[in-house]
């Protein structure tokens, strides 16, 4: 697909879970988490999920860029499994740096390599060839190039990252698995432990962490967003880490963002539910009066930075 402008966000996987790759799925895309950011010939890299594999051969096809970031959000396989099929990685005078939760280099190093050990993969990470960075950071901020990037901490099983990236006087956020109502669900389960007199307390800190997560988003040109469940599908697996895509439309208008992105999407939904998911959440929009755009995240999918 030939790319109009030189600056943009690029979708190459948009899917959570598993890859899709089925007839029913391809308007949407059927790859895993993997979102380029391209400013000023520099690459930043969200999630090494399956669509980064594509994304790999693209880059193959050019010579001008041979260094990029990957920014992992945590380490299950939906958004590592393409690292080992990430063909930069494997030629000489490639540069790549690798930024995600860990408390040393050498554990996001052991988190990645783990998938590449025998028995579960021909080959190890020592085959890869390029110039490979595994990066720390301090206070939870790293730069690169023109990017200026913030870690947040989300509510999904394990260490997961949220990020909030600022480029050209623009405001991206990216958190690909985040359970918005995630507190909800835990006084839900211990409801009969409260007494009368605690629900007072429970209630602001309710208030407390839906203000601190509105704050994380707040203004935002661009918010890609976990919208994995239907409200049905959510009340059945409260606790997952993922969001209903209601909440997560409410939790952006309410922050004031500016386009939101509908992203890793339940791999059991077909393009026509998904696109009914959408037109349920213009619907809201509209109702609430809100000005935020709402757009499916699409495999191919590109925005132009520059006119947001």
């Amino acid at each position: 697909m030939k790319v109009d402008t030189l600056n943009y966000i690029r979708f190459w996987g948009v899917r959570g879970s598993y890859p899709a790759p089925f007839g029913s799925h391809m308007r949407v895309g059927g790859n895993t988490s993997c979102v380029e950011m391209r400013v000023d010939n520099h690459i930043l890299v969200c999630d090494g999920g399956s669509g980064i594999i594509p994304l790999g051969n693209a880059l193959m096809g050019q010579q001008d860029i041979k260094e990029l970031t990957v920014i992992l959000t945590h380490y299950h396989w939906d958004h590592i499994s393409g690292l080992p099929f990430f063909v930069p990685a494997f030629v000489p005078g490639w540069k790549i740096n690798i930024y995600g939760p860990g408390d040393s280099q050498q554990e996001i190093e052991r988190r990645i390599s783990g998938q590449m050990l025998d028995p579960y993969f021909p080959v190890e990470l020592e085959t890869w060839m390029a110039d490979i960075n595994y990066i720390m950071t301090e206070n939870n901020q790293l730069e690169y190039g023109p990017f200026k990037i913030n870690t947040f901490n989300v509510h999904h099983p394990g260490s997961t990252f949220g990020y909030r990236i600022q480029v050209h006087d623009k405001t991206i956020i990216y958190a690909s698995d985040n359970e918005l109502l995630f507190i909800d669900k835990n006084i839900a389960d211990r409801k009969s432990e409260f007494e009368p007199e605690e629900w007072q307390l429970i209630e602001a800190m309710r208030t407390e962490e839906k203000n601190k997560t509105i704050e994380q988003i707040r203004n935002a040109h661009v918010f890609i967003h976990d919208a994995q469940y239907t409200p049905e599908d959510y009340a059945k697996k409260r606790g997952w880490g993922h969001s209903c895509y209601i909440d997560t439309a409410n939790f952006a208008m309410d922050a004031n963002v500016k386009q939101l992105y509908l992203f890793h999407v339940d791999p059991n939904y077909n393009d026509a539910k998904i696109e009914d998911l959408h037109r349920a959440t213009t619907k809201m929009i509209h109702d609430r009066q809100s000005r935020m755009e709402c757009h499916i995240a699409r495999e191919g999918l590109i925005i132009d930075i520059d006119k947001l």
